[in-house]
């Protein structure tokens, strides 16, 4: 009976240490964050609590924090408008107006995080470029909502509370850029959002989450080994605009219509987005070699969403001049082409981007 007893309190004991380490929030000391909001569906008003129809937007920061009274338990909190848009009108603009923002924040002692309220359409895109961009190992979260604040069972209070306890979390530091939703925490460069209306509509489709946060006590499993923030060679602080790039999306008897289209365009590059492992058919290929003949760099991505492309495997990726996307999907590779460009257009450097980040 005592040896049972015994057991039970180790146990207990073990179990406790886990958990206090889990919850690196639960501590007495607040930190001090800024929540920077783009606009999106968090933001947003409807005009029925059970309907879809919404405007983004429409909730100002100050109101998106005050509806969270609990946050002050977490952290002291600083709200900025960078921009009120839903997610699909994200620009470059934005992007490099959000880069410049963070960094100029984060190089300040009083600033220990970041979180952005952001729209779930583009988020993912959003969350990369600054992954790429931001320099510094202060934690930046990105967070949002799949139902508008009117809607019943809104899900932006619950997420936002938990981002801000991500990003009020030391164990947050060094992770680089992360998205938190329904829970789930991802790092930046792996999370997709891939259905088009659920609350659980993030995922790491080559994994999984790095962690969890459950109504603010956070828990990491693992940690991306690609390169990012304080590792990344891009610096956007001095740009005013980034390379033009374009997707082209593979399918069944595609033709050539579509690239000569953005080789008259003028574009500096092209991502394609082709069936299976980055397969095209023999005129779409022979475009995009025509393509990467006029010095406009070729990106092979795949449609599928996950997996990696291969370099040579269906086809000689040297012979056509193609970059290989690694496992990255078409609308990231989008992103790390435009940042390479910035550093140069030898495509063998280019491809190295590719395999680092």
């Amino acid at each position: 009976m005592k040896k049972t007893i015994l057991v039970l309190m180790m146990f207990t004991l073990i179990l406790s240490l886990f958990s206090s380490e889990s919850v690196e929030n639960e501590t007495n000391e607040r930190v001090n964050l800024v929540v920077l909001t783009t606009g999106g569906t968090i933001a947003g008003k409807g005009t029925s609590e059970t309907g879809s129809a919404y405007i983004a937007g429409k909730v100002s920061g100050n109101d998106l924090i005050e509806a969270v009274p609990e946050l002050g338990h977490i952290a002291q909190i600083t709200v900025e408008e960078i921009s009120n848009v839903p997610s699909q009108d994200m620009s470059i603009d934005i992007w490099l107006k959000l880069a410049k923002r963070i960094n100029e924040l984060l190089n300040q002692d009083h600033c220990d995080g970041i979180v952005i309220t952001h729209g779930t359409d583009t988020m993912e895109e959003t969350a990369y470029f600054l992954n790429l961009t931001v320099h510094s190992n202060k934690p930046v979260v990105l967070t949002g909502s799949m139902r508008p604040s009117t809607s019943i069972s809104a899900d932006g209070d619950i997420n936002l509370y938990n981002a801000v306890a991500v990003a009020a979390s030391k164990a947050s530091f060094g992770r680089g850029v992360l998205i938190v939703m329904n829970d789930a925490i991802y790092a930046a460069r792996d999370a997709t959002k891939f259905n088009t209306t659920n609350v659980d509509t993030f995922k790491n489709l080559n994994g999984g989450p790095v962690g969890y946060a459950h109504y603010g006590c956070i828990s990491f499993y693992s940690s991306t080994e690609k390169a990012h923030t304080v590792d990344s060679v891009f610096d956007t602080s001095d740009l005013l605009q980034l390379p033009r790039i374009e997707i082209i999306y593979g399918y069944a008897d595609s033709g050539s219509l579509f690239v000569n289209a953005a080789i008259e365009a003028g574009v500096d590059g092209l991502i394609f987005a082709g069936v299976g492992d980055g397969n095209g058919t023999i005129e779409t290929l022979e475009a995009l070699t025509s393509a990467a003949k006029k010095d406009i760099t070729v990106v092979i991505s795949s449609r599928t969403g996950s997996g990696m492309v291969y370099r040579n495997s269906e086809y000689d990726f040297d012979t056509y001049r193609f970059i290989s996307a690694n496992n990255l999907n078409a609308q990231k590779a989008r992103i790390l082409l435009m940042l390479s460009l910035t550093k140069t257009k030898d495509s063998h450097t280019i491809q190295q981007y590719f395999d680092h980040y």
